[in-house]
């Protein structure tokens, strides 16, 4: 399997994750200028933009070393850009899934990972 469908593949298996802890899938993979985040889902009433991570070899760094200040403000950005295009009223959150292989209990979810 290449990068791109392990990445692709990660995804998938995140937002099924998600969706069995109670979330509801919005928006897979949404693009603008800024740049891209990979789930958009609800908790409950709080709208959550996921990035989703695969490290499945640690030589370039970790999993969650590769959320820099520079990617976080990219996503900052993103969401903005989602939410002039969909306002919402209630409570938004940044959440990170980790993976080092595509699988269910290789999963690390780290909820509210930073903050705008």
């Amino acid at each position: 399997m290449n990068e791109n469908n392990a990445g692709l593949e990660a995804e998938k298996l995140a937002a099924t994750f998600l969706t069995n802890h109670g979330l509801k899938l919005i928006v897979q993979n949404y693009h603008c200028r800024f740049g891209e985040i990979d789930l958009i889902m609800k908790d409950a009433k709080t709208l959550v933009f996921i990035e989703v991570r695969l490290r499945s070899n640690s030589k370039f760094g970790s999993a969650a070393g590769s959320i820099t200040p520079q990617k976080q403000q990219k996503l900052i950005l993103t969401a903005q850009h989602y939410l002039q295009q969909n306002p919402e009223k209630n409570a938004c959150r940044f959440d990170v899934l980790l993976m080092d292989k595509v699988e269910l209990q290789a999963i690390n979810w780290l909820k509210n990972a930073f903050g705008a």
